[in-house]
């Protein structure tokens, strides 16, 4: 378990950031079964056979999923956080690429140190000397198998859940930003400063960090589960589910009568009204719901005009959030989908 010690400057410089990277490692894992796949069984069904097809085509596919454990340790070096919130794939993996051999090789030693000893093909990739090429290559072609054709949308997701959680963060505080992080994070008060307590794995003793000023670093995660990073070289990181991830890649849950909302104000502008659970930009909700730029303008604009939207500029963005009433009627047993 983990006890992070923060005071008011480590508010000021918490970051947050999206890793294209981490989601293909991630997806990797749901698509092998190494986590379970619950609210994405959709879209673990639907990449099945892309995932078949990627383990027979990439055999290095098959040592990074040997890697895969639980409660315990990962190598670090095939998934670095992410430097800053607009790093791209690319330049994730080429740091990745430059592991030196030496800090692969250590790594790779822990992380398989108690784990079943993997299969033949398995232990000659993993002794080769271009083992960080092969793990990399691998990271690559997961990431266009698995990742990339849904990215935009994926993207979305992110961007929104990030904006979301900095602004609690900024306005109201530890205890705003972590309230819905995770069952397992709890923010504990003390005067100006506080701890964030991170229950994982079986350990019933607390190891008590301190950022002394750093901040943190908060990664949102489609594919993923709740991870920290606490190690060196690293910064202190937590990676966290993000909010509106099951009806992005699964079928839309609607509760019974659902279809009255759709029947009010039509189906494209229910699911338009729907979809703003978490505030997003119009270029966001074109991603994420696969309508035009003018199809979701005009629905904003007739939902502004009813009273059930309502926009606020932040920077170059203009973010749409529902107003009191729009909530009601896109959370309402006769209107939407329940909150997840």
């Amino acid at each position: 378990m983990l006890a992070i010690e923060v005071g008011p400057v480590d508010v000021a410089r918490t970051r947050y950031a999206i890793s294209p990277l981490g989601e293909a490692m991630q997806a990797l894992r749901v698509a092998a079964g190494v986590q379970a796949a619950g609210p994405l069984r959709p879209w673990a069904e639907r990449v099945a056979p892309r995932y078949a097809e990627l383990r027979r085509e990439v055999p290095a596919v098959g040592a990074l999923t040997a890697l895969f454990r639980r409660g315990g340790y990962n190598a670090d070096f095939v998934h670095p956080p992410p430097s800053g919130s607009g790093a791209g794939f690319a330049a994730e993996l080429a740091v990745v690429r430059a592991t030196p051999l030496r800090r692969a090789r250590l790594e790779l030693a822990r992380n398989l140190a108690g784990l079943r000893t993997p299969p033949r093909y398995v232990r000659r990739i993993l002794d080769a000397p271009d083992v960080v090429t092969r793990l990399a290559d691998a990271l690559e072609a997961s990431w266009r198998a698995l990742v990339e054709p849904d990215w935009p949308r994926l993207r979305a997701v992110l961007e929104r859940d990030l904006v979301r959680r900095a602004g609690h963060l900024a306005m109201y505080g530890w205890a705003a930003a972590l309230s819905d992080l995770d069952p397992r994070v709890s923010w504990r008060a003390e005067g100006q400063t506080g701890t964030i307590e991170v229950r994982t794995g079986s350990r019933t003793e607390w190891d008590r960090l301190r950022p002394a000023g750093a901040g943190l670093l908060l990664m949102p995660t489609v594919f993923g589960t709740l991870i920290s990073y606490v190690e060196p070289p690293w910064p202190y990181a937590l990676v966290y589910p993000a909010r509106g991830v099951a009806d992005l890649l699964g079928p839309v849950a609607r509760a019974p009568g659902g279809a009255a909302l759709d029947r009010l104000v039509g189906p494209r502008r229910a699911e338009v009204l729907r979809a703003l659970d978490v505030p997003a930009t119009t270029t966001q909700l074109v991603a994420q719901l696969g309508l035009s730029l003018g199809a979701v303008g005009g629905h904003l604009a007739v939902l502004r005009d009813a009273g059930l939207v309502t926009r606020t500029r932040a920077g170059r963005s203009v973010r749409y959030a529902h107003t009191p009433l729009g909530a009601a009627l896109a959370n309402s047993p006769t209107g939407a989908r329940p909150r997840r």
